[in-house]
């Protein structure tokens, strides 16, 4: 029987830049916690309110790749909107990735951003199930 866990996310130790990681009981989960600690990386995500909604869509030739798209899509929707994301939702089928993030318009007052992210890295990146049945997606993040 397969251990269910919370899906979580996490930062781990980089020398110059900042590693996130996304865990989850799906692949779909895993890519939106790591999403989540991508916003950490930025603001605390409990200070940012999920009132709009942004559709986001990308493709890659595996799920490594297809987790940096993803993770650049959103940089890309942050940068364009000047939005910041709280809540997230994926669908992947094959190596084709559905996402919605709920957010809202920066107001560096409240928020307190603390750094911009420029993307995600092939640094360190890994997309896995462990022995548990849980997934893991991670990369670095260029600050």
């Amino acid at each position: 029987m397969r251990n269910r866990a919370a899906p979580s996310w996490e930062h781990f130790h980089h020398v110059a830049d900042i590693g996130v990681r996304g865990n989850g009981n799906t692949l779909a989960e895993a890519f939106e916690q790591a999403a989540l600690a991508m916003t950490a990386v930025i603001v605390r995500p409990d200070r940012v309110a999920d009132s709009q909604r942004v559709e986001i869509s990308a493709t890659a030739t595996d799920r490594e790749l297809l987790l940096t798209e993803w993770l650049d899509a959103l940089i890309f929707e942050m940068a364009t909107r000047k939005m910041l994301f709280s809540r997230f939702e994926v669908e992947i089928h094959d190596q084709v990735l559905r996402g919605k993030a709920w957010g809202e318009a920066i107001d560096v007052a409240r928020h307190q951003p603390c750094v911009e992210i420029k993307g995600a890295t092939l640094t360190e990146l890994g997309v896995r199930q462990d022995g548990d049945g849980i997934w893991h997606a991670q990369c670095v993040l260029d600050v």
